[in-house]
């Protein structure tokens, strides 16, 4: 299956390069193109992409609202967000999250690893960039007056596990060997999980685990 792909960034030869990049991939193409936040809503809307690569610093509409007006259109509940900052240290890259981003890069990122995170992201798991990945868990800890996701008291005691285990990273198979269900279960419980929380993807959950004090910084499990 083509993954349908619109580039939302104001600076045009960023979105050239971004574009040659994305059609280089046999199971790719690009849909659409916008410099504004505005225009990325408007085109998610009209194009049907399948994913958006969203620079969060645009003039008229930035990427923070862009994405939220996409999270909360009914008719997009298909399209995912992969949030694209400057630096690493971007104090918007967890509004972008909150905004219902499934997951952020920094543009230096290797070509070979924008691509794969495109592919990570539209098959429906987050991607947390791993250097600002600290930074970010250390920030919403330091914020209590952000806004919670719903804690995980309602849970049962394994899909508390999922949950400890989804915040460290792992992905469903992963998650499966660990506990030793079939991948099918562990995905199961992660839908199960983002219900109950009222959260809309793993890019939330995470966010919520660390909020809860589920899953401290640092934490590795070992």
């Amino acid at each position: 299956m083509t993954i349908r792909v619109l580039l939302a960034d104001d600076q045009r030869l960023v979105r050239a390069a971004f574009a040659m990049l994305v059609e280089s991939a046999m199971d790719m193409e690009v849909v659409g193109q916008a410099g504004t936040g505005r225009e990325a809503v408007e085109l998610a809307r009209s194009e049907r992409a399948d994913l958006v690569v969203m620079d969060i610093r645009m003039p008229d509409l930035d990427g923070i609202e862009a994405t939220r007006l996409i999270a909360a259109d009914e008719d997009l509940a298909g399209v995912k967000v992969l949030v694209l900052t400057t630096y690493d240290t971007d104090e918007h890259v967890l509004e972008a999250l909150r905004a219902g981003a499934s997951g952020f890069l920094v543009k230096d990122t290797k070509p070979a690893e924008l691509l794969d995170a495109i592919r990570t992201v539209a098959a429906g798991e987050s991607l947390l960039s791993p250097g600002p990945t600290s930074r970010l868990i250390a920030r919403v800890l330091r914020a209590p007056e952000a806004p919670r996701s719903g804690g995980p008291e309602g849970l049962s005691a394994r899909e508390r596990e999922v949950l400890t285990l989804v915040a460290r990273g792992l992905n469903n198979t992963e998650i499966a060997e660990s506990l030793g269900l079939s991948p099918l279960t562990a995905k199961t419980h992660v839908s199960r999980i983002m219900g109950k929380l009222g959260v809309r993807d793993r890019a939330q959950l995470v966010i919520c685990a660390y909020e809860s004090g589920l899953v401290a910084p640092g934490d590795t499990g070992s």
